[in-house]
């Protein structure tokens, strides 16, 4: 059975919208298409006869990948949850949308050549494949974003219902209106503690657009529900679910898509990476032995999505304008510099830029660093660690604490420019006149600088930049 049969399958010809209003729902359609279109635009410039999965790890894959992911995190930013459970629910939403990302890639792969096998203009190519981004990214996603809504707003109720454990029952409730489904009515009132496995398989939601929730009950005003009866009531409410991909518990994995899902393989519910239960390996030779990965092409992306998302950066804030501030994992927040970095990024995010903090980085293994600082490869300064990218372009910020301001000056030109040739420093008690002629003293020595700017407490402004003089 095809994707797209097994998918419709699933959804059992079901109608779903996404919940947003339609100005929202235009504008983030708009942005899927945007990003499609860039990632359609690198895979027709891959060449031989099968798809290369390191598309995976391109610029254009990942922004699309982000960009769907996010689409999802908004279906429960307003949630209250722990920033711990959040973040893995969100990692969960990536690793869906890797997944996703790679069927379309897979699917689109052959649009590439003609009836007669010669390759198509690029036009024609994006014209052919605009029905997959239909698909996926509109009919689809309409299940899917409302499915990880429910299931993140279940989670934040087992992370609730941890804190009081088996002090009260928990009882499974439908929306009690006409559109329950009888199947799900079946369940309408089962009571069992908190740590009963039945939650475990049984806990919503149950199915697209499964509106039911659980709720704490004292345990001394309804009476437990036998073991035996609670299981036929579930199987019975899951009758339809005939691949078991409803069988899961957001809360209890933390996770907001099983890790069955369709857009995966039955296997992967045994898989030792896709439960955690081992790590990925970073370079070679590092890593552990996996009980259980199957080797197939799914697999590889599988692999490879998990990689790109354990170097992946986290959006801090986030502004109308588009701006925001993005901060990779590696970075700690404890070193000493971290507040002003994000200081400086929160600057240019408000100018409606997108700013991104890098990690330092002493001999990074070859794909972590081709990971984040890619566009640097090939360049003077392959091999660098500067501190910020800002629009697709690197930044470096240098600060230093001396009675000496000129020499602190020269130092921080010096320093900076070994990183990047754009750089951001901390003003020093210095006339703008003294800092110019002193940049212009670098460039007379052959030091390439396009632009300096000076941080003044939480301002900056460009005090040079190349051919505006």
């Amino acid at each position: 059975m095809g994707l797209h049969s097994r998918y419709g399958e699933i959804l059992q010809s079901a109608h779903h919208t996404l919940t947003l209003d339609k100005g929202t729902e235009d504008a983030v359609q708009a942005k899927l298409t945007k990003a499609f279109n860039g990632m359609m635009s690198a895979l027709f410039r891959q060449k031989g006869a099968t798809l290369n999965i390191d598309i995976l790890a391109s610029d254009e894959a990942q922004d699309f990948i982000e960009t769907h992911a996010s689409v999802l995190d908004t279906s429960f930013r307003q949630v209250k949850i722990s920033e711990g459970m959040r973040r893995r629910l969100e990692r969960s939403d990536y690793i869906f949308s890797g997944i996703k990302t790679f069927h379309e890639l897979n699917e689109a792969f052959p649009s590439l050549l003609d009836e007669n096998g010669n390759r198509k203009p690029f036009e024609r190519f994006l014209n052919d494949v605009r029905k997959i981004d239909e698909t996926y990214n509109i009919n689809y996603l309409r299940a899917e974003y409302n499915f990880v809504q429910a299931s993140a707003e279940m989670a934040a109720k087992w992370e609730g219902f941890a804190e009081d454990g088996d002090r009260y029952n928990l009882q499974y409730r439908t929306a009690g209106d006409d559109k329950v489904r009888p199947e799900h009515a079946a369940l309408n009132g089962v009571t069992l503690p908190m740590s009963d496995p039945f939650w475990e398989s049984y806990y919503p939601p149950n199915g697209w657009g499964c509106r039911c929730t659980v709720v704490q009950v004292r345990k001394s005003k309804y009476p437990v529900t036998p073991q035996d009866e609670a299981t036929a009531r579930g199987e019975e409410a899951l009758q339809s679910d005939t691949k078991g991909l409803f069988r899961f518990n957001a809360g209890k994995q933390q996770k907001t898509v099983p890790d069955y899902n369709p857009y995966t393989i039955r296997r992967c519910n045994d898989c030792d990476l896709a439960k955690g239960k081992s790590t990925l390996a970073l370079g070679e030779g590092r890593g552990e032995v996996l009980a259980f990965i199957p080797e197939n092409e799914l697999c590889a992306a599988c692999k490879l999505v998990r990689k790109c998302e354990s170097q992946r950066f986290q959006t801090k804030k986030q502004y109308p304008n588009e701006g925001k501030v993005q901060v990779h994992q590696l970075v700690n927040p404890a070193d000493s510099d971290y507040e002003k970095l994000m200081q400086v990024a929160d600057f240019f995010a408000r100018q409606g830029k997108q700013v991104r903090l890098t990690p330092r980085m002493s001999r990074p293994q070859k794909f972590v660093y081709q990971n984040i600082y890619h566009s640097l490869m090939g360049t003077k300064y392959e091999g660098k660690c500067p501190d910020l990218l800002i629009d697709g372009k690197w930044y470096e910020h240098e600060g230093f604490a001396t009675d000496n301001p000129k020499r602190a000056f020269r130092n921080m030109v010096t320093h900076g420019l070994k990183q990047s040739n754009r750089i951001i420093i901390d003003r020093p008690d210095l006339t703008d006149g003294y800092m110019i002629r002193s940049i212009y003293g670098h460039i007379r020595q052959g030091k390439d600088i396009k632009e300096v700017w000076v941080a003044e407490g939480e301002k900056l402004r460009l005090l040079y930049k190349k051919d505006r003089q």
